[in-house]
Order: C-alpha cells, then sequence, then structure tokens
C-alpha cells in the first residue's frame, strides 16, 4: 500500500536529487523536516517494499518502481499548482505550500479531468520542469544557475527554487519570477550580485542568487 508518507519520502529523494543534492538520510530529515530516527525507520519500510536501495556509503537510491510512484506525485502536485494559479488566480510564491497539502488528496479520475482543463504543460508557475531535470542536464540545456554567470551578460529567469515561501515572496516584491529579464551588472566585493530587473537596480546575496536558473537572452 503507498502511503501519504511513501509518497512523500519518494518525491523528496527525486527532488533533491534534482537539485544536485547527495541523497543520505541527512538529507531527507532535513528535506522533510523529520527526525533520523523517523527517516531510518521510513527507509526501513521503503526498502522492503522495493522502492528505494540504500548504498553501502549510505546514499539512497529510487527503484524503477520507487521512481515510478515519485513521478506521479511531482505530476499531481504540478496540476494542482497549475490549477491554483491559472483557475483560482492564486499568487505564484502561495500555491506551492498549498500544492503539497492537496497532492495527496487527488483521485485519478479528478488528475484526468485537471489534465485535460489545463492541457499539458512541461513546467509549473515556478519555471520547474515535470522531469526535475538534474543540474548536469540543466546545464546541457544552456541553463545556468545565477551565481555561474559573468558580469556584463543578459539572461532571463527560467525557473527558481519553489519550497521557501519567504523566499519567493522575496523574489516576487524583486520582480524575480520566470520569464523576467535580467542584466548582471556586477559581482561585488562582498558576495553580492548587482543586477537589473525589468531595468530594476537591486543587489542579491549568493543563498538567494544560487536558487534562480536562468538562460541566455
Amino acid at each position: 500500500m503507498i502511503t501519504i508518507s511513501k509518497e512523500d519520502y519518494l518525491k523528496a529523494i527525486a527532488e533533491a536529487e534534482a537539485e544536485g543534492e547527495t541523497v543520505i538520510p541527512a538529507t531527507l530529515a532535513h528535506w522533510l523536516k523529520v527526525t533520523r530516527p523517523a527517516v531510518t525507520f521510513a527507509l526501513k519500510r521503503l526498502t522492503k517494499d522495493g522502492l528505494v536501495s540504500l548504498k553501502a556509503d549510505g546514499h539512497i537510491r529510487l527503484t524503477s518502481e520507487g521512481r515510478a510512484i515519485a513521478e506521479r506525485t511531482i505530476v499531481r502536485h504540478h496540476l494542482i499548482e497549475r490549477m491554483l494559479s491559472e483557475i483560482f488566480g492564486m499568487a505564484w510564491y502561495e500555491i506551492h505550500d498549498e500544492a503539497e497539502r492537496l497532492e495527496h488528496a487527488v483521485s485519478p479520475a479528478f488528475e484526468k479531468k485537471l489534465a485535460e482543463r489545463l492541457g499539458h504543460k512541461d513546467t509549473c508557475p515556478h519555471g520547474n520542469g515535470l522531469g526535475h531535470r538534474s543540474p548536469a542536464e540543466r546545464h546541457k540545456k544552456g541553463l545556468r544557475l545565477l551565481t555561474e554567470v559573468q558580469a556584463g551578460s543578459k539572461w532571463i529567469v527560467a525557473s527558481v527554487y519553489e519550497r521557501d515561501r519567504n523566499l519567493l515572496e522575496f523574489f516576487d516584491q524583486e520582480g524575480i519570477r520566470p520569464g523576467a529579464h535580467i542584466a548582471v551588472e556586477a559581482r561585488n566585493y562582498d558576495g553580492t550580485i548587482s543586477l537589473s530587473v525589468n531595468k530594476r537596480k537591486i543587489r542579491l546575496g549568493i543563498p538567494a542568487a544560487e536558487k534562480i536558473w536562468v538562460l541566455k537572452s
């Protein structure tokens, strides 16, 4: 039986991989805001069910069945985010948390209706793809983290990290959202980056800048 907890763990593993993180028990404890003993117990169940494998070095890998469940959960989350944004008009920085609460309550029939109503779209309102591409795959497609680009270049925001509500609200206030045009003006001595966002000048710290993927303008 696939429980809500199992879906949460499997999705977290897939999403952490997509963010370029090494998935070990400590990663999941941080990602899901649970204790290490809770992670240990959950991993034993998931391993027994054939949904994950735990390597000798402590790395956690999804099996093909575990990945399929994770991807189905990600698709439901994606559809709910789009529903909240496109149908109900919720702000883009609000919808991730709401979708986290709703994704387990969607029946296959309702999921099908949502897909029919919304149509196919590969990205969510935060710009993140259904395939949850790894950093290496994103680089192959020409995407770069904002921390990787040089001063004097122009970019378009492709996607942002969506699991931090406060960060998303900050991005919204500064005009940083998918589709926004960014000119990188300087990389400053204090570690900040001077930007022009849709012709508005701001300074952005590295912790925020490394949560933004951009594409050459």
